[in-house]
């Protein structure tokens, strides 16, 4: 995305796009039914940026709230199993709603349900990261929530603001929405304190600026102030520019590229290679890829390890693992994660990507580790 120092993103310019949506958005408290007509409009807002060549990824919240009246389950307060059952039965009134907004304007929606178990294990992340990865070069909008019908307190994302944050760090996101009921970020409370002035634009996030989020308020939404600080904290630790706008109106994104007031949250100039970092320095590899002159060359400009050019596979690893990349002369020239087991690494070394399926009985990946998991040492 294009940007100057301490100048609001433009949203027009950014490749990837998560746009996360809370439940008040997406449900009417009369009629504890979709809002239809909302939901045509941000469909509508999908549609432009697709057509300017955008891939966007939506964190759509509201299943447990589509469900409760239709359940009884009215009270503020739920325990876990009601919760889980809710969720379980709204689930399929959200994806519903969202794919009859989408079909609207020509556009697949894609359901994933994610815990946050998916994002911290390295085989779920990257089965994952493919997924949404496949689904968005295919042209689908993949529409993700919280797994809540499995998902516990010990393992919940507790809402999806982080969720949505997780999933911008996951997909390497250059923007990451919170559509809401306010228009940004503000120095005190706006509702209490008459004073608070808004906040365009936060180069960093400070514990100043956190000490702004207050308390999250009562009611359905698990959400607040807080938790979007936090979300910040996670995708421009990341890379990713993260703003709070007003979701409330008509065509909520269309507002923002005409000049919606909101709040945007800068990336952190080394927040892309934070990930690439970890991968080089903060897992022991657990075996070793050798591989010919001819890839090693290739992994030096940039691109992904291929089985064509991988020569020999030493020790016993799973998929997501770390494992160290050499030539044949023993010396390291990468890191990674490896998307195959050893025994079938060992199995299409030296055979180009049209044939793997032929080999293993079924189609994996094209790549042994693809670049955005690999670091060139």
């Amino acid at each position: 995305m294009q940007m100057a120092a301490h100048s609001p993103p433009d949203l027009r310019t950014a490749r990837r796009v998560v746009v996360k949506i809370g439940s008040a958005l997406v449900v009417d408290d009369r009629t504890a039914a979709p809002r239809e007509g909302w939901l045509a409009g941000v469909a509508a807002d999908v549609a432009a940026l697709r057509a300017r060549g955008t891939e966007v990824i939506l964190v759509s919240s509201g299943a447990i709230a589509l469900a409760r009246r239709a359940l009884g389950l009215t009270r503020r307060k739920l325990r876990l199993e009601e919760k889980q059952a809710a969720a379980a039965v709204g689930q399929i009134r959200l994806a519903g709603a969202w794919a009859t907004a989408l079909s609207g304007v020509g556009l697949n929606a894609a359901q994933l349900l994610l815990t946050l178990e998916d994002s911290e294990d390295r085989r779920r992340y990257l089965n994952a990261r493919a997924t949404l990865g496949t689904l968005l070069s295919l042209g689908c909008i993949p529409v993700i929530n919280e797994n809540d019908t499995v998902a516990t307190t010990e393992i919940r994302f507790g809402d999806n603001d982080r969720l949505a944050a997780r999933v911008a760090e996951m997909v390497e996101a250059d923007a990451l929405v919170l559509l809401s009921d306010i228009d940004g970020l503000y120095t005190a409370d706006p509702r209490k304190d008459p004073g608070a002035a808004h906040l365009p634009v936060v180069p960093q996030i400070t514990e100043d600026i956190m000490a702004m989020g207050g308390e999250p308020p009562p009611g359905y939404s698990s959400g607040g102030m807080r938790t979007k600080l936090i979300a910040a904290r996670i995708a421009t630790g990341a890379g990713c520019a993260m703003a709070i706008a007003l979701g409330q109106q008509d065509r909520p994104l269309r507002a923002m590229e005409q000049g919606a007031r909101c709040t945007w949250f800068l990336p952190e100039p080394a927040g892309r290679s934070a990930r690439k970092r970890w991968i080089a320095g903060s897992l022991a590899p657990l075996g070793v890829l050798v591989v010919d002159d001819g890839a090693a060359r290739a992994l030096a400009r940039g691109s992904s390890l291929l089985p064509a050019g991988l020569r020999a596979v030493e020790g016993e690893f799973r998929r997501g693992d770390p494992v160290s990349v050499r030539n044949g002369a023993g010396q390291e020239v990468a890191r990674g994660l490896v998307a195959y087991d050893s025994g079938d690494a060992a199995r299409i070394a030296g055979h180009r990507s049209e044939r793997l399926e032929a080999i293993l009985g079924w189609r994996g990946r094209d790549e042994i580790i693809h670049r955005d998991d690999l670091v060139v040492l």
